[in-house]
């Protein structure tokens, strides 16, 4: 045992040194405070006991649980029942614990005991509470046995061992001055690559910067940024344990997207594609790489880093190339619960603390700094996508709050389809039987030939579009040969009647009859010849337009009996004649009503109702279709006959299932019925 008296001795300041040096985490240095104070105490034995929270906050102690033994190695978890069976061990840090000071114990009893005649003893020292939980923190205690020793020996031991328990708080006021110096560093970097993102104008920009900025300061060989593919990244489900891959659709992976010093990124080079495949390997595990891992510490038998210790690296031996001195890290760049991106650094050392190196500190460094600069990065990316991209991110990120996080794009597809379908099957909408129309006047005229002739002369201003009135002549045929066939047939009857005469005087009958009969035939050739005279002067029917026929380059020609000449129709009562297709005619009932667009000016709709249907399908174009016609409620004065349109017949109100499925159902009906 150290005497205090020999505090300046080499051993006690090898002590000192021992407790002085820092830990790696708060286990590391209490199992070395165990071991240093069983070897100070000469005890024995020296336990480490792990008493959880409740144990302190009055009331019974929880089961102490051991975790280091000294001078053995520390307890796994089917060594236990070998320090179990100090169950005065186990009593004194439980009462320790709930006392929260140093505690001397027999060991065959539970009370405090200095007397040299009863034995061994237990010392329960109970230790600062570590952690970021301060008083509701576990509680550690460490317990020594001893031999039978004198009040004096007991009451110098306890010195010591108080002395030595100090420590803990040089150790605590260590470990916040560590991480507060790793925050301050890692904040200060971060402020200077959010000030290099702020500066760039688009997200290429700021990962070209964020690369540089990081390769200078860290003294890297090469930096590069990989981004997850599609609008989000992995998350983690908290409470699940589940995950779940933000790109809806399409294989997740990470695609390098900027690199330190290189303007033009080729994604086809060997080089980028094991970048590509070392940072799809971090991202899949969603936790840093460090390649080498950092092996075991033999001196304290723990890890530097478990996590990293374990971690499979591959992909990062293969980007390595089998160089020793190269040292690559990759951190995963989180937005909140999301991992949006990869970072992998490069360097060369081949110490881990040489400046070219990526050690276990380097990697915290650059995770805590990252922490802080992904959502500005992931900001800037967002900001230069396309605005429907934004907008399909937003309701993803919307439907998410509303459906689940996992598979929203098909949850939102499927309620969407679901309220279709019901709004569909429940809410009725006008139907519309839509057919090609034809506009049409309402009394129309045919002005054709009466008798074969020559045109003689056409009347003024009959042309097509003219406006005419009933009487007003249009053509006029020359009548030269009829006047002279109608003088003929004049003579005719003269000469009959003269014969017809004589022969009464002369008593001839027969011969009488004969002459009056010549005479009547004279007589109708003449009444023949003059109906066609007069005709000859063809007039207008009807008061209207003359819509179809050209007379004037006809002056002169000969027409042909029943060759029509003009078609007049008055444009003040313009119809709708419409063709609908014999599956749809069965819904239209005369004096339904409808509306009619005209080719002209699709954007005016007329509103008409049907008058009447023409019974007798006409074949068209492979199909029957029926003749409708309908009267509009007014019209417009560029309205012209012959102009085509659409005309839409109202049915009545249906669903949209009906609507959509009608024409399906009516086919399979004739298809399946016998």
């Amino acid at each position: 045992m150290i005497e205090l008296q020999s505090l300046r001795s080499p051993a006690w300041r090898q002590v000192v040194r021992e407790l002085s040096r820092p830990a790696q985490d708060d286990r590391a240095f209490l199992i070395r405070l165990a071991s240093v104070l069983g070897q100070v105490t000469s005890a024995r034995s020296a336990t480490l006991w792990l008493v959880e929270s409740g144990a302190a906050e009055g009331g019974d102690a929880g089961e102490p649980r051991p975790l280091y033994r000294w001078p053995q190695a520390p307890v796994a978890e089917n060594d236990a029942g070998a320090i179990e069976e100090a169950r005065a061990g186990r009593e004194s840090a439980r009462h320790a614990a709930l006392g929260d000071e140093v505690r001397v114990f027999g060991e065959d009893t539970r009370d405090g005991m200095y007397d040299a005649e009863r034995g061994g003893y237990v010392i329960a020292v109970p230790i600062a509470r570590m952690g970021e939980g301060g008083a509701s923190g576990p509680a550690f205690v460490v317990t020594m046995a001893f031999e039978a020793r004198s009040r004096q020996a007991i009451g110098a031991t306890l010195a010591i061992i108080e002395l030595v328990a100090g420590y803990v708080h040089q150790h605590a006021a260590q470990q916040r001055l560590a991480r507060t110096a790793q925050a301050s560093a890692a904040l200060d970097l971060a402020a200077r690559l959010i000030a290099g993102i702020n500066e760039s104008r688009s997200f290429k920009g700021a990962a070209m910067r964020l690369c540089n900025e990081l390769a200078r300061n860290l003294s890297m060989d090469r930096v590069a940024l990989g981004w997850v593919r599609g609008p989000h990244g992995r998350s983690e489900m908290r409470g699940s344990g589940r995950q779940m891959d933000g790109a809806e659709s399409g294989e997740t992976g990470v695609r390098c997207v900027a690199m330190s010093d290189t303007e033009h990124l080729d994604r086809r080079m060997a080089m980028v594609q094991k970048l590509e495949h070392a940072m799809e390997e971090c991202f899949d595990q969603e936790q840093p790489v460090l390649f080498p891992p950092p092996a075991a510490r033999a001196d304290e038998g723990e890890a530097e880093d478990v996590l990293l210790s374990q971690a499979i690296v591959h992909a990062h031996r293969e980007l390595s190339g089998g160089d020793a001195s190269v040292r690559i890290a990759s951190v995963p760049m989180r937005a909140g619960d999301e991992i949006v991106g990869v970072l992998t650094l490069e360097g060369r050392g081949q110490d881990r603390g040489e400046s070219g190196g990526m050690g276990v500190r380097g990697v915290e460094l650059v995770q805590a700094a990252m922490d802080l600069v992904s959502p500005m990065l992931r900001l800037r990316r967002s900001d230069d996508r396309a605005l429907p991209v934004r907008a399909w991110d937003a309701t993803l990120k919307g439907g998410a709050w509303a459906v689940g996080p996992k598979h929203t794009a098909w949850k939102l597809g499927g309620v969407a389809a679901a309220c279709a379908l019901g709004f569909a099957a429940l809410v009725k909408v006008p139907y519309r039987i839509e057919a090609p129309v034809e506009l049409r006047p309402r009394t129309e005229r045919v002005v054709s030939v009466p008798f074969d002739g020559i045109v003689r002369e056409a009347g003024a201003g009959v042309e097509p579009g003219a406006k005419v009135e009933a009487g007003q002549l249009l053509v006029r045929l020359d009548t030269s040969e009829l006047e002279l066939s109608l003088l003929e047939a004049k003579g005719a009857i003269l000469q009959a009647d003269k014969q017809a005469d004589e022969a009464l005087r002369q008593s001839k009958q027969a011969e009488a009859q004969q002459a009056r009969a010549r005479g009547d035939q004279a007589r109708a050739r003449a009444a023949l010849l003059e109906d066609r005279i007069a005709r000859s002067r063809i007039l207008a029917p009807i008061d209207g337009t003359i819509i179809a026929g050209e007379i004037k380059d006809r002056v002169g020609a000969t027409l042909k009996l029943g060759e029509p000449l003009f078609r007049v129709a008055p444009l003040d009562d313009i119809i709708v004649v419409a063709r609908v297709s014999d599956s749809d005619i069965a819904m239209i009932e005369a004096g339904g009503s409808g509306e009619v667009a005209t080719k002209a000016h699709p954007g005016r709709k007329f509103p008409m109702h049907v008058e009447r249907i023409v019974p007798l399908a006409q074949a068209e174009e492979g199909a029957n279709a029926f003749e409708v016609r309908a009267a509009m409620e007014g019209s417009a004065a560029w309205m012209r006959p012959g102009m085509e349109g659409v005309a839409k017949f109202d049915t009545g109100k249906r669903t949209l299932i009906e609507i959509g499925s009608r024409r399906i159902v009516d086919t399979l009906r004739l298809w399946l019925w016998w």
